[in-house]
């Protein structure tokens, strides 16, 4: 667990997957509001958490993927590493390379391997790790120093599609749900399994070099409609 400059949260999901509604985003209050939620807003308060300033990866994230699960998911996994670095300005995902430093690993797990995995990530030997899927994000001021994801694999296809984009995005930074906001896989409510237009211009908007590692809420206020403006064209690409 990170120290007195720095935060590790816990974010978990327990959801019921299902086919993805056509989505239409709403007016830009709306969408700063909902961006101020998830990147300045904690699920999980503590001493190991701080939502008191804007969190993500200050350079290139290095990925590993380590699927133990019976399916191989591997290339699931790098599908989505790719088309996050297409789709998100600013943001490189790399998978590193064999004895390589990885910041962001990807645990694949079957159901019955999820708790142990868990209590590893987290150094914890009697804890309960909840839901279907988790991420641990280690950070400080200065970033996210490293990022755990584990996803259970063997509980279908839908059910591993959408904690494989909640808990990757949310590992990059916006460790909050909104339960306003409908069409995000932020919502553990939502039956979304893609990346879908509303969490593609958010996570543009955290990328964004404007916004910095360590901002507060109130640094970053004035400059989130222009950061916004640019995010919804990007995400239209």
């Amino acid at each position: 667990m990170a120290g007195r400059l720095g935060g590790a949260v816990l974010v978990a999901v327990i959801l019921s997957a299902g086919p993805a509604a056509a989505q239409r985003l709403p007016p830009d209050a709306a969408l700063i509001d909902g961006f101020e939620r998830v990147v300045f807003g904690a699920e999980i308060t503590g001493s190991f958490s701080d939502s008191s300033y804007l969190k993500r990866f200050a350079g290139p994230v290095r990925y590993r993927i380590d699927n133990t699960a019976a399916t191989d998911r591997r290339a699931a996994v790098r599908a989505f590493m790719r088309q996050i670095r297409r789709q998100i300005g600013g943001l490189e995902t790399l998978e590193a390379r064999p004895g390589e430093d990885a910041n962001f690993v990807v645990h694949v797990v079957d159901r019955r391997d999820y708790q142990r995995v868990g209590r590893e990530v987290y150094r914890s030997p009697f804890m309960r790790v909840p839901g279907n899927c988790v991420v641990r994000a280690s950070y400080g001021r200065a970033g996210i120093t490293r990022s755990d994801a584990i996803i259970v694999s063997n509980e279908g296809d839908a059910l591993f599609r959408r904690c494989l984009i909640e808990e990757v995005l949310q590992g990059l930074g916006p460790l909050n749900d909104n339960a306003g906001a409908p069409d995000s896989v932020f919502n553990d409510t939502s039956k979304l399994t893609n990346f879908g237009p509303y969490d593609r211009v958010l996570m543009n908007m955290l990328y964004d070099p404007r916004l910095k590692p360590g901002m507060s809420q109130a640094e970053a206020a004035p400059l989130l409609p222009a950061v916004l403006r640019d995010a919804r064209r990007r995400a239209r690409g």
